[in-house]
């Protein structure tokens, strides 16, 4: 198995990262999984505050008995864990006949230890060895436990039966509390080369007067209407009020303009053949994708709303199961992913 070298990516984060650094060593020189093509595999798709899983199969690929349940904010470790069990136990009660449970999950992440060293949320998770939580959970293996970016889930999930299957290079964007992004070429998820800005990453590159994420995110939207009417608002409920409120069909037509402005500013040089939204904000696409297609008409680049939108990132993780690994040609970018055949 290749080393990787981890130094500079867990700065800030050190209990993070002896923790994580202590997970590699015990499962380096693990026996490589050989996985059952007729098995099933349970994916999940872990947010700030949801948990959805789903039983995939193989050849062809499907997202079976979706289950999905929000948590409180006061979750602890294990309140998470038996919410993640029982929602697996409610499509798949005999877990001995899965092929394993493959998780897609939020920046930062340390793929190959299994190891969250998310703080702004999901504070239950950080320095947890979630690889052999899951597992003990599950009672499997450790080595049946694998993750995968949540961005990067979704943009496989929709080049595997989505909107963006049969598509060379591609653009996954997920907009919800923040904005993600990932990039794929011939198939396989990038996060450096011609074109890719640094670590694959948009949401924090200088924009506007700020950086991309305080434009393109539900926190901008919310910003705008403040900005607009004096309140704050909720996106959904905002959505939901547009075809009978001008101003609200108004602050997605301006959050329309600044996403497509992020779009060419970032995108262009990659030249995708298609760029697919997702994310909870992708629900409301038809409020603002006419000023998202304005904005980049000169560039033509096509850009379409994502075909499965929950689904996809459940698919994508499933899918990188099913394929047996996803390549990476930048292998310090763990919190991007690292192909699945070297974690084993």
């Amino acid at each position: 198995m290749p080393r990787i070298d981890f130094s500079g990516v867990y700065a800030g984060s050190m209990l993070a990262y002896d923790i994580a650094c202590a997970v590699r060593e015990r499962y380096h020189g693990t026996v490589p999984m050989a996985t059952n093509a007729q098995l099933p595999v349970l994916a999940c798709d872990i947010g700030g505050s949801h948990i959805s899983v789903a039983l995939c199969r193989k050849d062809p690929l499907r997202v079976d008995q979706v289950r999905s349940a929000v948590y409180p904010s006061d979750i602890t470790a294990e309140g998470f864990l038996l919410l993640l069990g029982e929602l697996g136990a409610s499509v798949s009660v005999d877990f001995g006949e899965l092929a394993g449970v493959t998780l897609a999950v939020p920046n930062p992440f340390d793929i190959e230890a299994g190891i969250s060293l998310i703080q702004h949320k999901l504070q239950f998770l950080f320095g947890l060895d979630l690889r052999l939580a899951v597992a003990t959970r599950f009672g499997l293996p450790p080595s049946r436990v694998r993750f995968v970016h949540d961005a990067g889930a979704f943009l496989l999930g929709e080049m595997a039966i989505g909107a963006a299957r049969n598509t060379g290079r591609a653009v996954g964007i997920t907009l919800g509390t923040g904005i993600g992004t990932a990039f794929c070429r011939s198939g396989h998820l990038v996060a450096r080369g011609p074109g890719i800005p640094p670590g694959g990453e948009i949401w924090n590159l200088r924009f506007e007067d700020g950086i991309v994420e305080d434009f393109v995110s539900a926190r901008a939207i919310q910003r705008i209407c403040e900005r607009r009417t004096g309140h704050g608002c909720d996106v959904a409920d905002l959505a939901a009020a547009a075809p009978e409120d001008e101003i609200a069909r108004a602050i997605f037509a301006e959050f329309g303009r600044y996403l497509g402005k992020a779009l060419r500013a970032f995108l262009t040089d990659f030249t995708p053949d298609l760029v697919v939204l997702g994310g909870g904000i992708a629900h409301a696409a038809e409020l603002f994708l006419p000023n998202v297609l304005r904005e980049i008409d000169e560039t033509k680049m096509r850009v379409a709303v994502s075909s499965m939108l929950d689904r996809a990132a459940l698919a994508g993780a499933a899918s990188a199961w099913f394929n047996g690994g996803i390549a990476d040609d930048s292998p310090a970018k763990l919190a991007s992913t690292v192909a699945f055949s070297d974690l084993a």
